[in-house]
């Protein structure tokens, strides 16, 4: 006997209803202990549609418990390691990037009521909530994975999550190097610019593996500096001994025990960091970090959005007249010269891969503009030096001077 939409839909909905009635109980309950109470009523409400041991019975079993008391559909999309991200556009629309590829999921939520379940048990433990008076919400999950939902009414077509997966193991510049993201000379480039605590500032657009490249460069971090990372959502996996973790915090419903990364990044100075890493700057916490980069914080990482190493420059003017202070530009510009040292520019390729298209060095200014110079590029013939030499190549002992400039000469050719 198959059971029609309706039918599984009023199954669904009766089951959601007893367990709501029980609702002060079930929030402090283990997950095993609400699975089986869960597991109880289903059988219950299922043997009025079904013999208990009807071959469909079980399977419909599993199904609904899924969606009742875990994360529905997401769990085994989760779990799918070929996925990199979910996207949810209300419950009839499920999306998937599977190898750099977006696609079309076959499945779908049997209601919008069931997708606000999932969302809630999505949510618990993370310290964060939505709903229509906190209608936007960003956080981690336990694996690390970044989460963001925007519900009714901002979300008209229903509920929507975004989740980034992160892979479960640690990639490195070499793990880079072999997936084809950068070239044998950049990898060694950038190297020894975290060796000579160049600031860097990693620039790309939304997916382009912003993220991923700051880990990798962070792991360059020679061990016996202290080190400090801060986020909004804690997304960094460093293995450094001497690291202290912080997380951005949210208002709570009173709209109080807001934490923003302008508040770490200040913090962060009374710390004695050797580097300090921000996630990613977006607005006047900017002005922050140049000043650390400007006051003996040298080595420090961050990234930031924007499709050019110039297009950055005009970012971070931006963001740092958002912090509020009347700074005429021509200062912020020197602000910027002197802090930044080195952006690397990441892109996404319509076949999905990711890779550096450009390493640009700032080298001062001139009549009020902020000056750069190419050091590296990807274009039609791969990965090629611009002929220029990094800046700091003077200040370096003559036998890794000759390494370094060998290494140029090398990448010319």
């Amino acid at each position: 006997m198959m059971l029609g939409e309706e039918t599984l839909e009023a199954i669904h909905q009766e089951l959601i209803q007893r367990l709501d009635l029980r609702r002060t109980d079930i929030d402090r309950m283990p997950d095993g202990e609400l699975r089986a109470l869960a597991q109880r009523h289903l059988r219950e409400v299922l043997g009025k549609w079904l013999p208990v041991d009807a071959p469909q019975s079980r399977e419909l079993e599993q199904q609904l418990l899924r969606e009742v008391v875990g994360l529905g559909l997401i769990e085994d999309l989760l779990a799918d390691e070929q996925i990199t991200e979910i996207m949810i556009n209300g419950p009839d629309e499920v999306f998937v990037e599977r190898r750099g590829r977006l696609m079309r999921h076959g499945e779908r939520f049997r209601s919008s009521r069931s997708l606000a379940g999932v969302i809630e048990r999505l949510l618990q433990g993370t310290g964060r909530r939505v709903d229509e008076s906190s209608p936007m919400v960003d956080a981690r999950l336990p694996d690390g994975s970044r989460v963001n939902v925007i519900v009714p009414p901002l979300a008209l077509q229903g509920a929507t999550i975004t989740i980034r997966k992160f892979g479960t193991r640690l990639m490195g510049m070499q793990d880079l190097l072999a997936a084809g993201a950068l070239s044998a000379q950049m990898m060694e480039y950038l190297a020894c610019a975290i060796r000579q605590r160049r600031n860097i500032v990693v620039s790309g657009g939304t997916g382009s593996g912003k993220t991923t490249l700051l880990n990798c460069l962070s792991a360059l971090i020679p061990p016996g500096e202290r080190v400090v990372t801060i986020e909004d959502s804690a997304e960094l996996k460093l293995r450094h001994e001497n690291l202290v973790r912080l997380e951005a915090r949210p208002s709570n419903a009173e709209g109080r025990g807001l934490v923003t990364i302008r508040d770490l990044v200040r913090n962060a100075l009374r710390m004695r960091p050797d580097r300090i890493v921000v996630g990613e700057c977006r607005g006047g916490e900017a002005l922050d970090m140049l000043q650390a980069m400007n006051t003996g914080h040298d080595g420090s990482l961050t990234t930031a959005h924007a499709n050019s190493p110039r297009d950055l420059l005009s970012r971070l003017e931006v963001m740092v007249l958002m912090a509020g202070m009347d700074l005429p530009l021509p200062a912020v510009r020197e602000q910027i010269a002197g802090a930044v040292h080195v952006v690397v520019q990441l892109a996404r390729a319509a076949d999905g891969a990711r890779r550096i298209v450009q390493i640009a060095e700032i080298t001062g200014t001139e009549a009020g503009r902020i000056q750069m110079q190419e050091l590296f590029r990807h274009g039609n013939d791969g990965f090629v030096a611009a002929g220029n030499l990094p800046l700091f190549v003077d200040q370096l002992a003559p036998d890794e001077r000759s390494r370094l400039v060998a290494l140029f000469d090398k990448a010319q050719r």
